[in-house]
């Protein structure tokens, strides 16, 4: 399974009886998954990296041995993503996108299940989203959250 499908898989099948986060509690969370997703971005752009460089190999016609290192490489990096993704769920939350670093962590909402949002490069968790809408439906949180 590659990285995008582990990620889509993740929030799938993430039960109803997951860790229910606060703002507060992910943002302590954050020391740490801050780390996770930075390894995750520069890996999946290694990633990304290593398939350009394999469809350069064979539209040079490259030997075996130039394609053989590559798909190693590319496996090796692929091992570390799902490594890496694994170290992020047993956080209890979820990786939506490789490439940005956007993180979910399930939560609760007047009474409904709901994702705060979390993308790489930001300060803190300071948004959410219900549970079926994405990215583009985040709002704010608000002093209710905690």
């Amino acid at each position: 399974m590659l990285p995008d499908e582990m990620t889509a898989a993740a929030e799938r099948d993430t039960p109803a009886s997951a860790a229910q986060f606060t703002v507060e509690r992910a943002n302590r969370a954050l020391v740490f998954v801050r780390r996770i997703v930075g390894d995750i971005v520069a890996r999946y752009r290694e990633l990304t990296e290593l398939r350009a460089e394999r469809d350069r190999l064979r539209a040079a016609a490259a030997g075996p041995a130039h394609l053989q290192a590559n798909y190693d490489r590319v496996e090796a990096c692929v091992q570390r993503l799902k490594r890496l993704i694994g170290e992020l769920s047993a956080v209890g939350c979820v990786l939506k996108d490789c490439r940005t670093g956007l993180v979910d962590f399930p939560a609760a909402y007047q009474g409904r299940r709901i994702w705060l949002c979390w993308r790489f490069g930001e300060a803190a968790v300071a948004y959410w989203h219900e549970f079926g809408d994405g990215f583009a439906g985040r709002r704010p949180t608000g002093d209710d959250f905690n």
